[in-house]
This record gives C-alpha cells, sequence and structure tokens, in this order.
C-alpha cells in the first residue's frame, strides 16, 4: 500500500494487534571481555546522541575493563539507565557496548527491521520506558520488566510504507547534518587561518577566563536544568534544558551570557554561550572574560587545537576530564581587533544556523507522524 493512500490524520488501527515486546524484539545477551576479543569497537552511552538513530562515535576495547554486551551490525542500541535521555542508535559496525545499554534485534516476523528503530524512538516507547525504570539517581530498565510491555503494532502490510516515509524524512535529517558538521570543520579551519594571519600576543587562557563558582541548593529557584546531555557536541550554543526540579543536587548558577565548558569526556566538545539564567550540572565551568570577548574565546574552545589539547591531558580512565587548571594552561592569541575575525566568522554561523532550523523543523514532523502512527 503506498503511504500516499494512507491517512495518518485518521489512522484506522481495528485490525491492528497488541504484542508483548519480547515478541516484537529480542534482548542479545551474548557476552564480552573487552581484555580479550578480536573485537575493535565499543559503544558507550555518550556515543550515543539522544533522539538520534545515528551513532557516530565509538570508543576501542582499550577504553573498558569489565564485561560487555555483544552487538552486530543493524542492532539497537537503547540506554537503559536514564531513559528519559531517549538514547537508542542503530549498530552500523559489528562490536560491544555498555552493560548500562540492551541490544535489542527486531522480530521480522512482527515488525520490519526498518520499521522498528522509529518504534523505540516513539513516545510511546520511551514514554514506557521511563515509567518502568527503577532506582532514584540512575533510574534503569530491567529486561524482565520491559519485555512484558505490551505495544499495539500495524500490520506487516503497512510496515514498509511507513518505514519508508519515516526514512525519507531522516535522509534529509542527516543531509542537513552532514551541511551542518561540514560548516562546522569549514568554521574552524577559516578561523584558525585568520588568527593565524591577524597581529596579537599569545596568553594563557588562565589570564582570560575568570571562574564563576556561584552554586544553588535544591529546591532551585530558576526553572530551567542543563545538564550534559541538553548540550549538542560541536554547538556554540544550548537551547535544550530539563526541569530543574528533577535535579536533586547542588548545582552551579547559569546566567545569561555566561561562557561554559564542559569538564568531563572533552573529547566530546561541549561549550556554549547561555542564552537563559538556569541552574547546571558541577560538570560545567561557568566563565566571564577579560582581555577577548566570551565569542572569541569560545572558538578556541571548539577548535581542533583545543579539542586535541584537553583530551590529551585528560585525567580518569572510564570517564575522563579536565579541570580548571588544565583548561587555564592553553595558549590563545588575543586579536589587536577581534571585529574583522568575528565578522567573517558571523557568515558561517548564518549557515549553521539555517541548518539547525531544518533539522529542528524535520525532527518535530518526524516525530509529529510517528506518533500518529504509534
Amino acid at each position: 500500500m503506498a503511504i500516499e493512500k494512507i491517512n495518518l490524520n485518521n489512522l484506522d488501527k481495528s485490525d491492528w494487534k497488541t504484542y508483548r515486546f519480547d515478541e516484537i524484539a529480542q534482548n542479545i545477551s551474548e557476552r564480552v571481555d573487552p581484555n580479550d576479543t578480536d573485537l575493535e569497537v565499543y559503544v558507550g552511552l555518550e556515543h550515543i546522541d539522544s533522539e538520534s538513530l545515528h551513532i557516530k562515535r565509538h570508543g576501542t576495547p582499550d577504553d573498558v575493563n569489565g564485561t560487555k554486551i555483544r552487538f552486530y551490525k543493524g542492532d539497537i542500541i537503547f540506554g537503559r539507565r536514564r531513559a528519559y535521555q531517549r538514547k537508542a542508535g542503530i549498530a552500523t559496525w559489528d562490536g560491544f557496548c555498555s552493560a548500562h545499554a540492551l541490544v535489542l534485534r527486531a522480530n521480522p516476523n512482527v515488525i520490519h527491521p526498518d520499521l522498528f528503530p522509529f518504534f523505540i524512538h516513539s513516545d510511546l516507547f520511551m514514554n514506557r520506558a521511563v515509567d518502568i525504570s527503577v532506582g532514584s539517581l540512575s533510574p534503569t530498565i530491567n529486561w524482565g520488566t520491559l519485555k512484558h510491555q505490551e505495544f499495539l503494532i500495524p500490520p506487516k502490510h503497512i510496515q514498509s510504507s511507513f518505514a519508508e516515509l519515516f526514512n525519507s524524512i531522516d535522509s534529509l535529517i542527516e543531509a542537513d547534518e552532514c551541511l551542518l558538521s561540514q560548516t562546522r570543520v569549514a568554521k574552524g579551519i577559516v578561523f584558525e587561518s585568520l588568527v593565524a594571519s591577524t597581529n596579537g600576543e599569545s596568553i594563557p587562557l588562565f589570564k582570560i577566563l575568570k571562574q564563576k563558582k556561584s552554586k544553588s541548593l535544591p529546591p532551585h529557584e530558576r526553572s530551567k536544568y542543563i545538564g550534559l546531555e541538553h548540550i549538542e557536541s560541536g554547538s556554540y550554543f544550548c537551547s535544550d534544558f530539563g526541569d530543574s526540579k528533577d535535579a536533586l543536587a547542588q548545582c552551579n548558577l547559569i546566567d545569561k551570557g555566561d561562557l561554559c565548558y564542559s569538564k568531563l569526556r572533552p573529547y566530546l566538545d561541549k561549550a556554549f554561550i547561555a542564552d537563559f539564567d538556569a541552574v547546571s550540572t558541577t560538570e560545567l565551568l561557568i566563565y566571564e572574560t577579560a582581555l577577548a570577548s566570551k565569542p572569541y574565546v569560545l572558538y578556541h574552545l571548539h577548535s581542533k587545537p583545543f579539542v586535541d589539547y584537553v583530551t590529551s591531558k585528560g585525567f580518569g580512565t572510564k570517564m575522563p576530564r579536565v579541570n580548571h587548571k588544565i583548561v587555564g594552561e592553553y595558549n590563545i592569541k588575543v586579536l589587536k581587533d577581534e571585529k574583522p575575525v568575528l565578522d567573517k566568522m558571523a557568515l558561517y554561523a548564518g549557515i549553521e544556523k539555517s541548518a539547525i532550523e531544518k533539522i529542528s523543523q524535520n525532527k518535530e514532523l518526524q516525530k509529529s507522524l510517528n506518533n500518529k502512527v504509534f
């Protein structure tokens, strides 16, 4: 049946059937010892982006210890810890993943494998996953509970049409995300070139970054909460946030206009200038600046030389981090006149903003259609 013949605004679900989740998908529980395997790809929850089908980063066996879970290309790696982060991606390699994930494989007799990832990302499934999670600090899903959950699934003869529609929108999102990624790479190269050709003085960041240390105790007066899960890698701003009522620990205070940098897993490249007042995870360093503007410093914090530097300086194995001292030892060139450089950068920022807006619109469309089906 062609998708254009299906009225998504008035779906007839009278012939749809309800299945237990263990009838819809198989839980792959093959174990792997990272110290005794030929597999070269490790996927942790930190490598999976919230609300994305695609896993674009991975680690290696050297990054981890302890028993992990085997996955095969095409399986879904679903973060069973903190399910509200909505982390579920399609494996594009054979490898192994964190034991804080479930490896799920569609049962093709019940659901089309191409439709299964979109079902997992539906509000129906994700909200159920959150509801059945147990624990307060790190709520976690147990397979023993999830497998008994029941879901209404469309008949096989229309599933391929739904999958085709969702994948076509996903292809548009991927194309714009590719453009966004290429723009950011080009922006970084141009920025480094402009700085190198402009007069200035090399100064360590500890003379430029003025750390703000204001804290907030629960219950927090500010309603918005920024966790690392709300910050997109490589982005220059943060538009996502959670509810501070859910933040039960001490937080940082962020004022609109503050420069924020994530000290955890520095290779993830998370830094931004705040667009609103909020409280945040204490894994963020909060700064004012002297001698250089915050936008100019932010370009440096996203630059490849800086990311390479902090990545090499990170301490700790499972969750490497840096601190203010390490960040402060990095030198940047402070320019006599930043304006020509920042004006050039604004051209790239315009392209970036347009791509982000298109991505957001198509994600909203995809989500809306997804929730009409499931």
